[in-house]
């Protein structure tokens, strides 16, 4: 029944009440209820109180009410204790952060050493009753390929030029990485950790291994999002021009005047993403918008994709460097940057065995990351993270496109 239908007839059904007692006055004072036990009467009047109290509710809405109150007050309990973890946890990172400007020495004691608060209280109970849900605003679309394409088309007048093959494109990235510092190691391990293994260059968060609906823009050898490119076209955009305007350079004959248009393209995205400051709001911003989707399909060229990609892996690996961390990062400490951030990355990195060992995970996070975070909660301290991100490097290293992407190098 519908819910406004259904109050206006709880209403009109509590108004009849008194109007029925009214025409029953009478009879009582003919004697009738004198004749009624004093128990059965204080049950009907307490019945009838509990009624009015209640406003007609059923037993299943009674018990619905008693257990959404415990709930309440649980969650309440709950929120009190994590709250004071978490508000901990964001005093200890900033501390961390003025030592480390300061170059003093990060100690045991800059971390908090107990694992956060979880709740395992009873659960949210379903309301027998229909509640009207408020309408939630409509999820932007995630964008696609498809989307891709169209945005540089009518942006930018340009279509990335796709490999011939997934080979060709593992080639061409082999061969930047390399020659820009990156190890093999690292490339193909992050890779088959960030794909499974078995990514392609144009593979997609969410539709993979049988997905069919993009769960974020995150693209390619090394999951790209959106504000990734716009960050890296800001960035790095000067090296990307250079090495394609050696190519034009060196090429003649029918490739000639499409490397020439490609570089054209190149350099007013380039200049766009320049346009704003340099944080990664700003580029989140354009990475929303119809320009940043163009942007985006850059990451699906056969020259300037294996860049980004590269790109996406060597900023931490040169800002460990900047920050005098000079022994290379195993594949599992780049993942790590790659996931949380270059800063807090480094944090994990630096950090001695003994010390992994000891402190949890939830000094990297903030909360509702943690929360949502199963391996992050389940490998609860450094070392067992970066354990279990090697775990997954390893075995999916077999996998065929990972064994392609070695050999290749």
């Amino acid at each position: 029944m519908h819910h406004s239908i259904r109050k206006s007839l709880v209403r009109k059904s509590l108004a009849l009440v008194p109007f029925a007692l009214v025409l029953l006055a009478p009879a009582a004072r003919g004697g009738a209820s004198e004749a009624l036990p004093p128990a059965v009467r204080d049950a009907k009047a307490q019945l009838l109180s509990q009624f009015f109290a209640q406003g007609g509710a059923s037993p299943a809405v009674l018990e619905y009410r008693r257990k959404l109150g415990e709930y309440q007050a649980a969650r309440a309990a709950f929120d009190e204790e994590a709250g004071a973890y978490w508000s901990q946890i964001s005093e200890k990172r900033k501390t961390r952060n003025a030592k480390r400007r300061g170059g003093q020495q990060i100690t045991l004691d800059d971390y908090v050493l107990e694992h956060p608060p979880l709740y395992n209280g009873p659960k949210r109970p379903v309301n027998p009753e229909p509640e009207e849900t408020p309408e939630r605003p409509t999820k932007r679309p995630i964008p696609v390929v498809a989307d891709l394409l169209r945005a540089a088309q009518e942006l930018y007048q340009f279509t990335p030029q796709r490999p011939s093959s997934e080979v060709e494109f593992k080639r061409a990235y082999a061969r930047y990485a390399l020659s820009s510092g990156l190890t093999r190691e690292q490339a193909v391990r992050v890779y088959s950790f960030e794909t499974g293994g078995t990514g392609s260059y144009d593979v997609q968060a969410g539709i993979e291994h049988g997905g069919k609906r993009a769960i974020s823009t995150a693209m390619g050898y090394n999951q790209l999002l959106t504000t990734n490119s716009v960050e890296l076209l800001a960035e790095q955009g000067h090296e990307f021009i250079r090495v394609l305007s050696d190519k034009v350079a060196r090429t003649s004959g029918p490739g000639r005047q499409s490397l020439e248009h490609k570089l054209v393209v190149l350099k007013k995205m380039v200049a766009h993403a320049k346009a704003v400051p340099d944080t990664w709001s700003e580029h989140e911003k354009i990475g929303n918008t119809a320009q940043g989707w163009a942007m985006h399909a850059m990451v699906l060229d056969i020259d300037v994709g294996p860049m980004l990609q590269t790109h996406k892996l060597l900023t931490s690996v040169l800002f460990a460097r900047a920050k005098g961390y000079s022994r290379p990062l195993s594949a599992a400490e780049l993942e790590m940057m790659n996931l949380t951030g270059d800063g807090t990355g480094l944090d994990m990195v630096t950090m001695p065995q003994a010390m992994r060992e000891q402190v949890p995970t939830s000094n990297f996070f903030q909360r509702g990351g943690y929360e949502r975070n199963p391996v992050a909660i389940r490998h609860n301290t450094v070392a067992k993270l970066l354990a279990v991100t090697d775990t997954r490097m390893d075995s999916n290293s077999n996998n065929a496109g990972a064994r392609e992407l070695a050999g290749v190098f």
